[in-house]
């Protein structure tokens, strides 16, 4: 009996230490949150203390970008680590899925929650999808072991019965917007209340952590919030200097705080990667119910810097190395950083487009991101090396300009001198644009033709 005890104490720390090698992570998703939304990236009216002591305590990232400028596209980006025209995820002619769309992700795609199931993690996805809403193209079947939340952005599926045009997002009601919730496969109500809905997947995160504690485990929380219509719980109407818009974002924050308090609490703190980022920049033509981009150039739905450029922290402590990191990331790196992280095999039969960012996280070298491609729907707008983006053909803002303006010689700019690009130096740079020029053909060529899957009816 006391040779067992012995071998029973002896063996509990290696059973820790195998399970330390395998951190849990999060990943909170915003809808639509300007770069300049958050107090820790320079709002005046917007009070983000649980963000803002985040950011101390991790690392701010001001150079993070998603791979599209709209919902659908960016998430599958996310999830693969493949710009969305390699799966057939973007489209110029309807640019996100929506309720009668019939397609969706791919099987044929390799999820996060896919590579990390594999070294026997937990997996669990909540809140808005926008992946597909049909059964193949669920959470549930791209890898995540559950699914609480909506399948499309909550403005969608509007009833006959609601005010006209936008006038349903002035003074806004959840019975307005036929929206589903859904547990896994299964319709849980409809509409969906969305007064609480940001609480409601905050508590479904919280008991996941700690049903999950004994284990790896990936938790993927996507608000679709603040997207408009703009819902918040009773607790957080009226309580901001922004208005309605910030007590969504003062809520987002709230939600946040009991994540990393309930990983403190469960001490699962120094074994869990958090990170907070967005899908897109802001959706500017709502004016004060959209966010602000910040000292950044437009919003959602263009490929200046404010439609893909991201408030971004990356929170883990005694590993993560505190600081503000102006390096280039992006939304695709996550699924090569998690497998590294994880010791998880990432997928090596397609081409990936992201990086392993680790020894930035952990302190021992640069990002190896070093170029970004700016897609608006199935078309490279623009290309950024280093410090000079180029912009080969422009479109503002979400709605409005019908047909894009193409520029030869390209717009140029220094993001570096120049970050909400004022000053088009083109002119001074003519070996830089043709740097440029060659990459995006060199991009473009990598590029095979597949299905669209936004356009399927």
């Amino acid at each position: 009996m006391l040779r067992l005890l012995t071998v029973l104490c002896c063996a509990a720390p290696l059973v820790w230490a195998a399970d330390a090698t395998r951190p849990n992570i999060v990943v909170v998703f915003c809808d639509d949150l300007g770069y300049g939304d958050l107090g820790c990236f320079g709002h005046p009216s917007i009070a983000t203390p649980n963000l803002d002591q985040m950011a101390a305590e991790g690392q701010k990232w001001t150079e993070f970008y998603v791979a599209a400028c709209v919902c659908t596209p960016s998430r599958a980006a996310l999830q693969t680590g493949r710009y969305p025209i390699r799966n057939g995820m973007c489209s110029s002619k309807r640019r996100v899925l929506f309720p009668d769309s019939k397609g969706g992700l791919p099987a044929s795609e390799v999820t996060i929650a896919e590579v990390l199931k594999s070294n026997g993690y937990a997996t669990h996805a909540i809140g808005k999808w926008h992946l597909g809403h049909l059964p193949q193209y669920l959470p549930t079947s791209h890898g995540y072991d559950s699914y609480f939340g909506i399948p499309y952005s909550n403005d969608m599926d509007a009833l006959a019965s609601a005010p006209k045009g936008r006038a349903k997002f002035n003074d806004p009601k959840p019975e307005y917007f036929n929206v589903p919730l859904m547990r896994d496969e299964k319709i849980v109500e409809r509409p969906a209340n969305q007064h609480t809905i940001t609480k409601r997947f905050t508590q479904e995160a919280v008991r996941l952590i700690r049903q999950e504690k004994g284990n790896p485990f990936f938790i993927y929380l996507a608000h679709n919030l603040p997207h408009v219509p703009l819902f918040v719980s009773e607790n957080f109407t009226d309580v901001s200097h922004r208005g309605l818009y910030g007590d969504v974002i003062e809520e987002i924050d709230w939600s946040v705080g009991q994540i990393l308090s309930t990983l403190r609490a469960e001490g699962l703190e120094e074994n869990t990667l958090v990170v907070f980022t967005s899908d897109n920049g802001p959706w500017r033509v709502f004016r004060q119910q959209g966010g602000s981009s910040g000292l950044l150039r437009d919003g959602k739905g263009s490929t200046w810097e404010g439609g893909m450029r991201e408030p971004t922290i990356f929170w883990w402590p005694g590993k993560v190395k505190p600081g503000v990191v102006m390096d280039m990331g992006s939304t695709l790196d996550l699924l090569p950083t998690f497998a590294s992280i994880s010791g998880s095999k990432a997928p090596a039969d397609r081409t990936m487009d992201g990086y392993d960012l680790s020894p930035r996280l952990f302190g021992s070298g640069p990002s190896p991101r070093t170029e970004m491609y700016y897609y608006h729907g199935e078309e490279c707008y623009a290309v950024r090396s280093g410090a000079f983006k180029a912009h080969f053909q422009t479109k503002t803002s979400y709605v409005g300009q019908k047909q894009a303006e193409v520029h030869d010689p390209p717009l140029l700019y220094h993001l570096g001198h120049d970050p909400g690009e004022e000053y088009n130096v083109a002119a001074h740079h003519a070996d830089v644009i043709e740097r440029l020029r060659g990459l995006k053909k060199r991009h473009e060529e990598s590029v095979e033709a597949v299905e669209n899957q936004l356009i399927r009816r």
